[in-house]
């Protein structure tokens, strides 16, 4: 039986989403067997502080998991800080880590799917993490235990082991010569239209993202994330009470796993496939994204 990592789950002011992602996580067949560590951030405003304290009084009625520990913040470190401690503070007692936000609703084979990976790449420094959700990426391949290898990662649904994280910098030295460097930012660029700008706005202090500078570092280490064709997670979170997603949800509406097969297809080549990457760059490329923001106008 492999080792099963320990789930983490950070939450702020959503408490409906979060009964829902605690509900959908509980039919896992792996979570009465798994740690859950839920993270709870603190009040920004004084408007908030009722809604955290029912928050707070849900997460002690949750069960369904070998242990549930509550870590509960008195003033808001944001997301960025608050997944970037909580993540280094679990990974000083565990080798790998499952984490995700109260937005999203996982299938019931999310867990096995995400251990299974950790266990099978543990050794393949080359990837960096395994990303639950996936773009629906179909053609004629329908399988959804098919997974694919790209040069992104992911932020919704995601795990990595200790060794990997453990080497961010999260200061990004390198940005610098980075920002001087065509050739560079032409290469990250493929891994989405949206990744130099949102770098270069996290380096001048307009964008606070543990994930930009994560992505970042797997590029620049040339690093893969995992990806299932069949989708282990559904984003709920494009309403007006969330902090980080916004606009149009449609060309993220993924084609979801349900048969949740136990089983997956893993590939036998640690490299990027180069089917999906160029399926994965229609939807994160420009086109995608200026199609994206007129949805958005009209929602």
């Amino acid at each position: 039986m492999i080792e099963l990592a320990p789930i983490l789950l950070f939450t702020y002011k959503r408490l409906d989403a979060l009964k829902n992602t605690i509900a959908a996580l509980k039919k896992n067949e792996l979570a009465p067997n798994s740690d859950l560590f839920i993270f709870s951030d603190g009040p920004k405003h004084e408007k908030d502080k009722e809604i955290i304290e029912d928050i707070r009084a849900y997460l002690k009625t949750i069960d369904g998991f070998k242990s549930v520990t509550i870590s509960a913040s008195p003033a808001n470190k944001g997301l960025a800080n608050s997944i970037i401690g909580g993540v280094t503070k679990i990974m000083e007692q565990s080798e790998t880590v499952i984490v995700l936000e109260d937005d999203l609703l996982t299938t019931p084979n999310f867990l096995m799917y995400m251990n299974k990976a950790l266990s099978k790449y543990t050794a393949e420094e080359k990837v960096f993490s395994i990303s639950g959700y996936s773009f629906d990426l179909r053609t004629k391949d329908q399988n959804p235990n098919t997974t694919y290898l790209l040069n992104r990662g992911w932020s919704w649904g995601w795990a990595t082991w200790r060794d990997r994280w453990d080497k961010v910098d999260w200061e990004v030295a390198s940005y610098p010569n980075f920002s001087e460097n065509k050739k560079e930012r032409r290469e990250f660029a493929k891994g989405g239209s949206d990744l130099n700008a949102m770098l270069d706005k996290q380096m001048t202090g307009k964008l606070d993202s543990w994930a930009i500078r994560w992505f970042f570092h797997q590029f620049h280490n040339k690093g893969l994330t995992l990806y299932p064709l069949g989708s282990k997670v559904y984003n709920d979170g494009f309403d007006e009470f969330a902090t980080h997603t916004n606009g149009s949800e449609k060309r993220y509406i993924p084609y979801l796993d349900k048969e949740y097969n136990m089983d997956f297809d893993f590939p036998e080549e640690v490299a990027i496939s180069k089917e999906y990457q160029k399926r994965f760059q229609s939807k994160m490329g420009i086109i995608a994204r200026i199609k994206s923001k007129i949805e958005t106008l009209f929602k």
